[in-house]
């Protein structure tokens, strides 16, 4: 299962954990995503997606279709 955001194009990405005694340790950082049904309103149906909190949040503010407008560089939102 990826971990990759349909709106946003948002990816898990690495990093390094830094104890007190500055050591450095890879990790990585997970996005949190959410397994959504949600209704479209020009297409009048609903919509399943894989999406992260920050789209969640911007599709509650602007709307679906303005979310899609607004990411619309990324690939995987012409196949919505």
């Amino acid at each position: 299962m990826s971990k990759i955001c349909k709106i946003t194009n948002k990816k898990p990405m690495s990093g390094n954990k830094v104890s007190d005694s500055n050591i450095k340790n890879k990790r990585w950082f997970k996005i949190n995503i959410f397994k959504k049904k949600i209704y479209d309103q020009n297409k009048k149906k609903w919509i399943k997606l894989k999406i992260s909190s920050y789209a969640l949040r911007l599709i509650k503010k602007i709307g679906l279709n303005n979310a899609i407008k607004k990411y619309k560089k990324c690939q995987k939102i012409e196949k919505i």
